[in-house]
């Protein structure tokens, strides 16, 4: 048991929080396309009280009856830009974009394949440099070397619904701690997958640090990590340690973890996640302190918003 509680209490997975002037939009995974729209969309004034506006993504063509994962929205001359995935079940993901004039929605998808030569794509997530310039990052699928499975990369937006092409690699698998699965049949072969995968970019202190996920989403091993880099571009570098910075060991919690960063009311970051219910039925949304040191970020125990009983 936890004595941590969600901010929400029903099912809110892979959590992305934007504020937009003085508001705080936050999408997840969850609602279905079967309900009428994708992506439950909350709101609220102080990241601690969360009102729903029921789904924010007008369901895709052909993906009626898909499954949608991981929004994450981007703020562009007056324009809202929806980053996500649609596949059926675990398979056939590959990455789209939906736009909206309003960040709760409605997005209308654009009918575009963002990454279309990729077998399995998920988890796209926006960034944009000092410069202007934005980046997309994401997650794919590796076959070669010693770790095979799903890694990061990161690409170039010409617009923002236009990637370069060119993919770099962020960050490839290199710890046991991030197996999703061991003998996993994928591709017509079987390996010991590994997992990274829900990228979260942010600059601090004159560096690039990317935020991920590794492990199983469905078990306790799931937690977050982070690279650095002194470009968007890479090259990245793990932490010497190579631990995870927020896990199950330090939170309570069953499968901490998808990340993203949202700048709270004193200006002080804090690291947005799901995690399982004691029953684990659901993942729901919590918000923990992300604190800056000479070492690099720590995520704190105490909550940084908490609900109030």
């Amino acid at each position: 048991m936890t004595s941590l509680n969600p901010l929400y209490p029903d099912y809110f997975a892979d959590p992305f929080i934007l504020k937009h002037q003085d508001r705080y939009y936050a999408f997840g995974t969850g609602r279905s396309a079967r309900e009428g729209m994708a992506f439950e969309v909350l709101t609220s004034p102080d990241l601690q009280k969360w009102e729903s506006l029921g789904g924010a993504l007008l369901p895709v063509a052909g993906f009626e009856e898909g499954d949608y994962w991981a929004p994450e929205v981007a703020h562009h001359n007056g324009k809202f830009y929806m980053y996500y995935s649609v596949g059926h079940g675990d398979k056939g993901h590959h990455l789209r974009v939906a736009v909206s004039d309003r960040p709760e929605g409605p997005y209308q998808d654009q009918d575009i394949r963002m990454v279309p030569n990729e077998p399995f794509a998920i988890d796209p997530s926006p960034f944009q440099d000092e410069d202007g310039q934005w980046y997309l990052y994401y997650a794919r699928d590796f076959l070669d070397g010693e770790r095979v499975g799903t890694a990061l990369v990161v690409d170039r937006l010409k617009s923002m619904t236009e990637l370069e092409g060119n993919p770099q690699v962020v960050l490839r698998a290199s710890q046991d701690w991030q197996i999703y699965q061991r003998d996993r049949e994928m591709y017509g072969r079987t390996f010991d997958w590994h997992t990274l995968e829900g990228p979260f970019v942010v600059r601090r202190n004159g560096k690039y640090y990317c935020f991920y996920s590794g492990g199983a989403w469905i078990n306790d091993t799931y937690g977050v990590n982070y690279a650095v880099a002194e470009h968007p571009l890479g090259p990245w570098v793990e932490p010497h340690n190579h631990a995870s910075i927020l896990n199950t060991h330090l939170t309570g919690l069953t499968g901490p973890g998808h990340n993203s960063v949202i700048v709270t009311h004193d200006g002080s970051d804090g690291i947005v996640f799901h995690a399982w219910d004691d029953d684990r039925t659901r993942r729901q949304l919590y918000i923990l302190p992300l604190v800056w040191t000479p070492e690099g970020p720590r995520v704190e125990r105490s909550p940084t918003v908490q609900v109030q009983s």
